[in-house]
């Protein structure tokens, strides 16, 4: 009797447009200009940002934009994505960032942290070490 239950509320929540996925399906993606980071680095980051936001209920991501070389290879953001790696209790040092501007639309209805039906422009940080795998460091305004 539970697993009918479930079942029929599964479907209730699917026909309602409950628990929509975020859409990250049609994003645009600008590379910009960079003389350290290739196209298969970038689209290593996007991914993982991609990933995140996949769990953002009900939001659609329109764009991601790398900032620039300058950003990426400032000490002082460098040096604040291993004090989030050390804040976290992990070891790793990085000495690699890259930060994506985003666009995104928040659920028509809103919910949650999100103000209904508008458009939000957030950061995501992501930080390695010499040309290792990205780790999602921090995102949001």
């Amino acid at each position: 009797m539970k697993k009918r239950i479930t079942s029929i509320f599964c479907v209730m929540l699917l026909l309602s447009g409950g628990c929509s996925r975020a859409n990250t399906s049609s994003v645009t993606i600008n590379y910009g200009t960079s003389s350290i980071y290739s196209k298969e680095d970038m689209d290593n980051a996007v991914e993982i940002i991609k990933q995140q936001f996949s769990q953002f209920e009900g939001c659609d991501l329109h764009s991601l934009s790398y900032t620039t070389d300058e950003i990426s290879t400032d000490s002082d953001n460098i040096a604040w994505m291993n004090e989030l790696e050390e804040a976290n209790d992990n070891k790793e040092v990085f000495t690699q960032c890259i930060a994506f501007d985003s666009s995104f639309h928040s659920p028509l209805h809103g919910g949650g942290a999100w103000r209904a039906n508008e458009e939000y422009t957030w950061t995501w940080w992501l930080a390695r070490t010499d040309h290792g795998e990205w780790k999602l460091m921090t995102w949001g305004y």
